[in-house]
């Protein structure tokens, strides 16, 4: 049975963030992008997804996307046969840091998501691209398509997160991580880190993107992931 590659979004995103990075593969390869727009914890993501798309899977996921992957290949190691872990981290949550999520939900309440989005999105795009209209409007179009109910939720789900790191030692099927040079929200130094835990992972650092790399370089991106799935 040919394995489907299930794309699975972070925070506030869908499809359109992997979508350019991955036409070409989309022409060997069953593509599906996960549904995380319900729920409100990381393993409930993690066994809906695994629900949803029945059989052997290629896992990507980008930010929150990635954790949920991780937590699916803890759940059903069997089923994923690789794993692309992109823009994200292991750790739990930190200190303060459900105060400084808490202004964004009460803004994207108080405000509405068009001013979320011109808050939130600056700071995880390369700052060189800035003034990209077409890039930002895509993005911010993206996050105007979410509630902000949506948005506690997937905050809740990001608060309550488990702590990867003791379980990435089992890993065994081919990881790629990939990171752009720029990502400020989720650096190189944390990808490093999780190189070392995972032991077949390889690293892969994108050039002149931030937090959102799959949509920023998705030439590159795209290539990483053709050469992960030949591997």
């Amino acid at each position: 049975m040919k394995p489907t590659l299930v794309l699975i979004p972070g925070l506030l995103s869908d499809g359109i963030v992997w979508r350019r990075a991955v036409e070409s593969i989309s022409t060997v390869l069953p593509v599906a992008v996960a549904d995380l727009s319900t729920q409100d914890h990381i393993t409930r993501m993690a066994e809906d997804t695994l629900s949803a798309h029945p059989g052997p899977l290629y896992l990507a996921g980008h930010s929150m996307g990635a954790r949920v992957a991780l937590e699916m290949v803890r759940l059903a190691p069997d089923r994923i046969e690789r794993l692309a872990l992109c823009d994200t981290g292991i750790h739990p949550r930190k200190e303060g840091e459900e105060a400084r999520r808490q202004v964004l939900v009460e803004l994207a309440y108080r405000e509405g998501m068009k001013a979320l989005a011109d808050q939130w999105l600056p700071p995880m795009v390369h700052s060189a691209r800035h003034t990209d209209r077409v890039l930002m409007s895509e993005l911010c179009a993206m996050v105007e398509r979410m509630s902000p109910e949506l948005h506690e939720r997937q905050i809740r789900a990001l608060l309550d997160r488990p702590d990867a790191r003791p379980s990435l030692q089992d890993i065994r099927c081919p990881t790629l991580l990939l990171v752009g040079r720029q990502d400020a929200w989720s650096p190189l130094a944390q990808h490093e880190e999780m190189q070392s835990l995972l032991p077949h992972a390889r690293l892969e650092v994108i050039e002149d993107a931030g937090h959102f790399a799959p949509i920023e370089r998705p030439e590159a991106v795209g290539a990483a992931l053709e050469n992960w799935i030949r591997a």
